[in-house]
């Protein structure tokens, strides 16, 4: 009786390596690429908290001047910060919040985030306006 042994080829198992290889290296790019879009996200939503914490100062003091938010880093919690936020206040009727990327956020694509007192919201990433990002 002739014995057979059962298992894996080096083929198989190279050929199996190199499937593995070809989907990582397809899925670990989009994956990057959703945190980016998740981290862009919350800045956002933190700049959309700050204009309605502006709003409600001019609400009680009939301007924008003397306003400073309440928080700087996006997100407000834990411990990395992607985003740093500040406040521009050009005249007492108008304010402009941006969020700059920081960290392994800085090479998100969209750039500085800004919203407008007018909602008038735009991305900037290398001195040009960024569509879609908002």
């Amino acid at each position: 009786m002739k014995k057979t042994n059962s298992g894996f080829t080096l083929i198989e198992l190279m050929i199996v390596v190199a499937i593995i290889a070809i989907l990582a290296a397809i899925a670990y790019p989009s994956y990057q690429g959703a945190i980016r879009d998740t981290r862009r996200g919350v800045a956002q939503a933190d700049l959309v908290e700050l204009a309605g914490f502006m709003e409600r100062y001019y609400t009680t003091n009939s301007q924008y001047t003397g306003a400073a938010i309440p928080f700087n880093e996006s997100p407000q919690e834990g411990d990395a910060v992607y985003y740093n936020l500040s406040v521009a206040i050009p005249s007492a009727t108008t304010f402009v919040l941006v969020a700059t990327p920081a960290g392994s956020q800085a090479t998100d694509y969209c750039g500085v985030l800004m919203l407008e007192g007018t909602d008038k919201k735009t991305a900037v990433y290398a001195g040009s306006i960024v569509a879609g990002c908002w």
